[in-house]
């Protein structure tokens, strides 16, 4: 069951990053294309929670699940929410950081043995240089984006900040619920990926026409 639920999160997941995908076709909104990553991103991560809960975790499967949830999502999301606002500097710099997450998410070395069915602490598993400290700043930075531009625009996108706003945190809950378990943490994606997506779309104030 928890490896059901955590495939169900991935497919929604990657559902709605496939939807963005297609409105940045035909806007070539360059934040549609950053939160299309991001969501895509998510879904990996959901995706490594099948695996793991299927076939029990790996190295492999944790390298997957640290690359998709702890190195790119947060800080994919602020980068859409960063060009949203114009600070088209920011995609190239994005571009550099998920190359440089994909190498540590590939090459870090691991402290020790992965096996199990439960989710591995990154603690426990990974010194604090240089893959966690990448983790820990992609995190707080991508996040801190979000939030203050949600925030500095709030009366231009209402709803859709509202909605960001909120997907953000259910996503934050979710990381903490990660030690109770897949069961625990994947409906928390589903709903988070949903959340986020609605907000990404949501119209302006001053247009009616969907993102």
């Amino acid at each position: 069951m928890d490896a059901l639920l955590a495939f169900g999160a991935a497919l929604v997941s990657l559902r709605l990053s496939g939807d963005l995908v297609r409105r940045f076709r035909v806007r070539r909104a360059p934040e549609l294309a950053a939160w299309a990553v991001a969501l895509g991103a998510y879904s990996v991560a959901a995706g490594a929670l099948a695996w793991g809960a299927a076939a029990g975790w790996s190295d492999a499967a944790f390298r997957v699940y640290y690359l998709g949830g702890a190195l790119l999502t947060a800080a994919l999301l602020g980068a859409g929410s960063m060009l949203l606002v114009g600070w088209r500097w920011v995609a190239p710099l994005a571009c550099v950081y998920a190359g440089v997450a994909v190498g540590l998410a590939l090459a870090v070395p691991l402290e020790s043995d992965i096996s199990g069915d439960s989710i591995p602490e990154a603690q426990d598993v990974l010194a604090l240089w240089p893959a966690r400290i990448a983790a820990i700043a992609g995190n707080s930075l991508g996040t801190l984006a979000v939030v203050a531009v949600a925030v500095a625009t709030f009366r231009a996108r209402p709803l859709g900040n509202a909605l960001i706003l909120a997907g953000v945190g259910v996503a934050a809950l979710g990381s903490g619920l990660a030690g109770l378990g897949v069961g625990a943490l994947a409906p928390v994606i589903a709903l988070a990926a949903v959340l986020l997506y609605a907000g990404f779309v949501a119209p302006t104030t001053s247009s009616s026409r969907p993102r």
